[in-house]
């Protein structure tokens, strides 16, 4: 499986301020997108088996974004490694355009799953990983991105509580923390998913390398978890 990386596209990190600011009008969810940007980033160019020419690959790694409701830094780093032309860009939102205000996997190609509405990624990835282990694919993984504030939904801590036991360590989740859930957790976000037997690192989300090195740690046994400390939300 081949990985996507900086020498595939003429697209770099530097360029993503501009391709989102191609992305104009109302409804934007400027933070929920913005605080994602870097973890995506550091997801497509350095970690997911995954590739334009291979979205069909029975072998490719699965992203699902569950975090869909902010979903600019999503399109424009699909812009950049080109899964979709960034002359879609501008149309972001508009009523013929494919890049809705929450992504649609019949309309953007890369996209696995309908996302938006809180609380269903995390699942659907359980049922991912579930789903990859009983095919006999060890090598797939399963990743999630979900925001804090999903974690006011019960359907998370269910897939939490399951995962755990069930010992799905093909299975990753990036939990984007800008301090915008309803309910504190006591110890932390990390400290609820290891109580369900996950490994969790907790790390700047902003800082690259931290980033790949939590993505890329040994977890034996267990599913994973990253929680990526941003700048809180503003009111």
């Amino acid at each position: 499986m081949h990985m996507t990386n900086a020498t595939d596209m003429t697209h770099t990190y530097a360029d993503l301020p501009g391709l989102m600011g191609l992305m104009t009008g109302d409804e934007k969810h400027g933070p929920a997108a913005t605080s994602t940007l870097d973890v995506l980033w550091v997801l497509y160019d350095r970690v997911l088996r995954v590739s334009p020419e291979g979205m069909a690959d029975p072998e490719r790694d699965r992203f699902l974004l569950s975090k869909g409701h902010g979903p600019m830094a999503y399109y424009a780093v699909l812009a950049a490694k080109g899964f979709v032309p960034v002359e879609w860009l501008p149309g972001f939102g508009s009523y013929d355009s494919p890049l809705g205000h929450h992504p649609d996997r019949t309309l953007v190609p890369g996209a696995e799953i309908g996302s938006g509405s809180l609380g269903h990624g995390l699942p659907i990835a359980v049922g991912t990983a579930l789903g990859l282990r009983a095919q006999g694919l060890d090598e797939p993984r399963a990743w999630a991105l979900i925001g804090d504030a999903e974690l006011d939904e019960g359907s998370n801590h269910e897939a939490i509580a399951f995962a755990g036991p069930a010992g799905l360590d093909r299975l990753h989740t990036v939990v984007v923390d800008n301090s915008s859930a309803t309910y504190a957790r006591p110890g932390g976000i990390a400290a609820r998913f290891e109580a369900a037997g996950w490994s969790a690192l907790t790390v700047d989300g902003r800082d690259h390398e931290a980033l790949y090195a939590a993505f890329t740690a040994s977890h034996p046994g267990r599913p994973h978890v990253v929680v990526a400390r941003v700048e809180p939300k503003s009111a």
